[in-house]
């Protein structure tokens, strides 16, 4: 989507899918460090698809359409799939309360952080339904666990360095990095909140309006490059970016509270990420290593 508003791109088109092949509930989707691909997790169709934006269609599948599993090829709710500049896929999958790293075009991870089943907080161990696993610029990934509302930060290796709480949060959601030192989270919950806080679990920004502005239910925010944060506020259907100086909403794509599905309107949006060099995946490509 341009910034204006008009939409580049659009996936699936008639045609794009193949014979019996669909496209379920996505929601997070992010591109790939080099901007040729688009990872897609459908978080709730138990699947993650990689897609070629040029030729509009499905190069690599993990996971059953449908069928929730925890063996090998299989996730039960994955959410915020990365594709790292390594080839490697990382992704939380919240209902077997683990982080996998897949390597395309294998259907069997080639690592596990967490105890399958075990959804206890003793990150580097077992994890409490973790629904997020951001890329930090030193190398190091930031966790978010939904049971606790903890956020934790592991080294490449997967090994534990801190946990701390993101302030005043009750559901936190996709914690990912400002700066180092810095943080930045959501709290899915209505009315929600977006906050800045630090590894120490400082309160440093908070965006919590009421009233008729109040957000319902954002499930990520992200750090812009001129200062403001862009964030998906799922159940009023809109898309926004935020002046944390003014405290004020500069820019929005959809209708507040109206659902759906012309130009200009969306329905529950879940993710969002800003197109090649400025995207997620581009920021940290010279650091991005899965733990």
């Amino acid at each position: 989507m341009s910034p204006q508003g008009r939409v580049l791109w659009r996936f699936p088109a008639r045609g794009d899918l193949a014979p019996r092949q669909s496209f379920r509930v996505p929601d997070d989707a992010f591109f790939s460090p080099d901007g040729r691909t688009v990872i897609a997790t459908q978080e709730d169709d138990d699947v993650i698809s990689v897609i070629d934006p040029a030729g509009s269609h499905i190069l690599y599948r993990y996971g059953h359409p449908g069928e929730p599993g925890s063996e090998a090829g299989y996730v039960h709710n994955p959410d915020d799939a990365l594709l790292m500049p390594s080839g490697e896929i990382l992704t939380a999958d919240i209902m077997n309360c683990r982080l996998l790293v897949i390597r395309p075009p294998r259907h069997r991870p080639v690592r596990t952080l967490g105890l399958t089943g075990n959804c206890e907080h003793r990150p580097g161990l077992s994890f409490g339904s973790p629904n997020g696993a951001f890329p930090m610029a030193g190398g190091d990934t930031v966790v978010t666990e939904i049971n606790g509302n903890w956020v934790d930060v592991l080294t490449p290796g997967g090994r534990h360095v801190l946990s701390t709480h993101p302030p005043g949060f009750s559901y936190p959601s996709d914690t990912n990095e400002v700066r180092p030192g810095l943080l930045l989270s959501v709290d899915y919950a209505s009315p929600g909140a977006i906050e800045t806080f630090t590894t120490g679990g400082r309160l440093r920004w908070r965006y919590a309006p009421s009233g008729p502005g109040a957000l319902d239910h954002p499930s990520l925010a992200l750090p812009l490059p001129n200062g403001d944060v862009l964030a998906n506020d799922d159940r009023n259907h809109r898309v926004i970016v935020v002046d944390p100086r003014t405290d004020r909403v500069v820019w929005q794509y959809g209708h507040t509270r109206v659902r759906g599905s012309r130009e200009g309107f969306l329905s529950n949006p879940d993710g969002v990420d800003l197109a090649p060099p400025y995207s997620l995946a581009v920021r940290f490509a010279a650091t991005m290593r899965a733990p």
